[in-house]
């Protein structure tokens, strides 16, 4: 991951371009809904569409540069994890609901103790 720390403050043009995402967004969505009789794969592509364009438009932006870069690395790092074999997963799933089951049993217990000391002491018993 890039340890780097960007200072750059984001310029009037930058703001001119995130709102203008945004606006291609909300126009997306309202286009989405206002062309209703036509079928939904057509609307749906011309959402993405919309969407990809605001995307880009954001990604030119200092914020946008860095979110993207941020997701970027995150998927370097997500690729990098050595993930636990079936049987490990397993192991572990047993041991848990071991310890789950473990626990409300105690947690029964404890109450079913307590229920009958109140019903003592009340005089219900």
């Amino acid at each position: 991951m890039s340890t780097e720390v960007s200072n750059e403050a984001s310029s009037p043009l930058d703001t001119v371009k995130l709102a203008l995402s945004f606006a291609m967004l909300a126009g997306g969505i309202y286009g989405f809904y206002y062309f209703e009789a036509q079928p939904t794969y057509v609307r749906l592509l011309g959402l993405l569409a919309v969407v990809a364009a605001a995307v880009f438009v954001a990604v030119q932006t200092n914020k946008g540069r860095a979110i993207w870069r941020f997701s970027t690395d995150a998927r370097t790092e997500v690729r990098k994890v050595v993930w636990p074999t079936r049987q490990e997963t397993l192991q572990t799933l047993l041991i848990i609901g071991i310890a789950v089951l473990l626990t409300a049993l105690f947690l029964w217990a404890v109450d079913s103790l307590l229920f009958m000391l109140v019903r003592y002491a009340t005089g219900q018993g």
